[in-house]
């Protein structure tokens, strides 16, 4: 493939990335941390089901990647998904998106250092508190903070440069959980473990299953290669490629892991039950198992894959992150100083926030599954956006091009925005009350400067075009109070609320597409933001 080059100077992106790079790009962010630690955490809450969770989780993204691919085809920038919000509903939803996209990406980098961390205690067992909490110790803090150094600094490789080696990266993430599977499934004669303690998991464990283990977290990397888009030559196809490959992908890698991790527990492992399954270095779930199969060589490479997974999805979504801040600097969102690049394109500024707020972020959120609830609420949150933006362009600009026209568009993306939703039910009304309050803290500081200190008016601010999202988060959040998860009201039974939660997604989208902004202007919007490509 030629190189196409767009950089005259500072401030400008490459347009070096081609589908193989953006396709691995988006694969390599999915298949970090989770695959290493979900499938177990999976069979704890739902048994053998579990293999089912990771179907719906896949569909369920599936069905969100379809509406964003069009969409990215549309808005072919790095930050697109940024832009997008802009678009619809003016600049106001715009800023709070971008800064929520930040805050869904900051984290991961982080996340993944801990992954690779909690790994290496079961050698070097300096880094967790012994308490059995997963919490870092010092060392384990200073260690992940050098480990989001050294991302950081390879993210300031030119974006070509820095595709290459996550292509090598990612051919090593496929094989080594494809060995893991032959290679468990082979040494296995567990087969009677699928009917295993059957009393100990509820049908409801494969839908809680879905936040709650990582699953929806190890299948959100997809959106890199949109963030990825301004720095390719062909967008158009090469985006929706990327982004419906990767999700196929990595589905079939991570239900095969969890086919071959059930297949090598034994009954003796379940003896109280799934929700306690417990073995012999469980804190490395894989890699214990393959030593208790006296698979001593799957172990030492799963030990070495702890290493090199994590670290290539970190690597990889302080690239998306950046790209995320360049376009609040680039929208006015946020400082322009964000748009600052090296003479290789890279945002050098927007690398340096990624790695500050992910050591920030190891503060609060000092253990692996603490912080993939939090990254698993807000990122299907976001996403929530795309269906919604899908169907107001196809209502004020039918005549756009689109490389990418997804089929039956009137019925997937409510369906998508449905789903998404039901994430957030299914993550429970404990984190969804942090989620939702953090957001509302951050939202009326916002309007307290745009008003007080800007003294802007309330025209100024936008409030017709984002009333809804009061409905929406509201709604949302009194539905889940109303259910059984952990500290809500047991008003609703679980099936009932996944209902009313359905429903009430339907009267968002009235009411989101009643907000939308004019065409004209959506349409003069549209036309400046690729202008600025």
């Amino acid at each position: 493939m030629a190189s196409t080059e767009t950089m005259a100077g500072g401030g400008k992106l490459r347009r070096d990335a081609g589908v193989i790079g953006l396709l691995f790009a988006s694969t390599t962010s999915m298949i970090g941390s989770g695959w290493l630690f979900g499938a177990y955490h999976a069979s704890k809450i739902a048994g053998p089901l579990s293999v089912w969770s990771w179907v719906v989780g896949a569909a369920i993204i599936m069905l969100i990647a379809l509406c964003f691919a069009e969409l990215s085809t549309m808005f072919s920038k790095s930050g697109a998904l940024v832009h997008m919000s802009h678009a619809s509903h003016g600049a106001t939803l715009g800023r709070l998106w971008g800064w929520m996209l930040f805050l869904s990406y900051a984290p991961v980098p982080a996340v993944e250092a801990e992954g690779i961390v909690t790994y290496a205690n079961n050698y070097l067992p300096y880094f967790l508190r012994g308490d059995g909490s997963g919490t870092l110790t010092l060392v384990g803090f200073i260690t992940s903070a050098l480990l989001l150094s050294v991302l950081a600094l390879l993210n300031l490789l030119a974006i070509k440069a820095l595709l290459k080696v996550n292509n090598t990266v990612t051919w090593w993430k496929i094989a080594v959980p494809l060995i893991t599977v032959v290679g468990l499934i082979a040494a296995s004669s567990h087969w009677g473990v699928w009917h295993a303690a059957p009393g100990t998991y509820k049908a409801q464990g494969m839908f809680t299953a879905i936040p709650a283990a990582g699953i929806v977290f190890s299948f959100l990397g997809f959106r890199t290669a949109i963030d990825l888009g301004g720095e390719s030559a062909n967008p158009g196809r090469n985006i929706p490629m990327a982004v419906i490959g990767s999700v196929i992908l990595a589905a079939i890698v991570y239900v095969l892991l969890q086919v071959a991790f059930i297949m090598a527990l034994s009954q003796g492992d379940l003896a109280n039950g799934w929700s306690s399954l417990s073995f012999k270095g469980s804190a490395g779930p894989f890699a214990g198992l393959a030593a208790t199969l006296g698979m001593g060589w799957l172990a030492l490479l799963l030990y070495v894959d702890a290493y090199v997974s994590p670290g290539g999805t970190g690597l990889i979504y302080v690239t998306g992150g950046s790209r995320i801040l360049y376009a609040v600097g680039d929208t006015e969102s946020g400082p322009s100083a964000l748009t600052h690049t090296t003479r290789h394109g890279v945002p050098w500024l927007a690398v340096a926030v990624m790695w500050a707020v992910g050591v920030f972020f190891l503060l609060p959120f000092p253990a692996w599954q603490l912080l993939v609830g939090y990254i698993s609420s807000i990122t299907v949150l976001t996403y929530g956006l795309g269906p919604i933006v899908l169907m107001v362009l196809r209502r004020s600009q039918p005549d756009a091009e689109r490389a990418f026209r997804l089929k039956g568009a009137e019925f997937l993306a409510p369906l998508a925005f449905i789903a998404s939703n039901l994430v957030i039910y299914w993550t429970g009304f404990y984190t969804d009350s942090i989620l939702f309050g953090m957001l509302l803290g951050g939202f009326a500081v916002y309007a307290v400067v745009f008003h007080v200190v800007q003294k802007k008016s309330a025209s100024e601010f936008g409030w017709r075009h984002i009333g809804w999202l009061a409905l929406w988060f509201g709604g949302l959040w009194v539905i889940t109070a109303l259910g059984t998860s952990d500290h809500a009201l047991n008003v609703l039974n679980f099936w009932n609320g996944m209902g009313l939660v359905s429903v009430w997604s339907l009267v968002v989208i009235w009411f989101a597409l009643r907000a939308a902004l004019p065409a004209e202007e959506t349409g003069a919007l549209m036309e400046r933001i690729q202008r600025g490509n």
